[in-house]
């Protein structure tokens, strides 16, 4: 499970362009809280703080508990605006978590155990087709990754999703078809090879017609104008 961060709020009696700059000019962001059937929330946050919750690289995926006084709102950041050129943090939107309300996410996927996979020994390459899943979650129970063993896997081998054991709770998204993960090629200086192996057969194959081999209907054509000229 992802750890649950914490960010402390305050709310906002103003609102408006002008308000918004004022407070960010005092080092303060923006914010809304809505969603699970209660009115929009205005509120803003420290930058500092909600900048360092941003390095940690998964605040997108983390649930956040907001503390506004002696109040706690667990919500999920959906939307964040950053500005074009600084690229400082401007405004944030955040989903309000309902008790037992399951949430939709990507998820980073982590592989495992390469020296176990006999086609990556060989010098196979791990080819990644989706470096995050797309999964349906409990809210409070969110993973902060997918781990993919790569054991036994060989050269042409692939991972779907129906081969990943997915935690308790836990379900794809995507529920259409069976979509693959990752998988082991052949390096491209292999298949080159394999390429000019199969070409120089091609070539040794081919029979060569001699200059001196006529058609026989080019002889018999012959034969014929002797027994006129006599």
């Amino acid at each position: 499970m992802s750890d649950q961060l914490t960010l402390s709020a305050e709310a906002r009696e103003r609102a408006g362009k002008g308000a918004s700059r004022a407070m960010r000019r005092e080092g303060r962001v923006p914010a809304v809280i809505y969603g699970d059937k209660k009115d929009p929330e205005p509120i803003h946050l420290e930058e500092r703080e909600l900048v360092k919750l941003l390095q940690t690289g998964h605040f997108m995926n983390s649930l956040v508990s907001l503390e506004l006084g002696s109040s706690k709102t667990n919500a999920l950041p959906k939307d964040i605006q950053f500005h074009p050129v600084t690229d400082r943090p401007m405004h944030v939107d955040f989903l309000r978590i309902g008790k037992g309300a399951s949430v939709t996410l990507e998820i980073p996927v982590s592989f495992v155990n390469e020296e176990e996979s006999p086609g990556l020994k060989r010098g196979g390459v791990l080819n990644v087709v989706r470096h995050e899943l797309e999964l349906t979650c409990p809210a409070d129970d969110i993973p902060s990754e997918i781990v993919v063993p790569l054991d036994g896997l060989e050269v042409g081998d692939s991972i779907h999703i129906s081969q990943i054991e997915l935690p308790e709770g836990v379900v794809s998204a995507i529920d259409d078809r069976d979509f693959t993960i990752a998988g082991v090629v052949a390096p491209s200086a292999l298949k080159r090879d394999d390429a000019s192996a199969e070409g120089e057969e091609g070539e040794d194959g081919e029979e060569e017609v001699g200059a001196d081999e006529v058609p026989t209907t080019a002889q018999g054509d012959g034969g014929s104008e002797e027994e006129s000229d006599s």
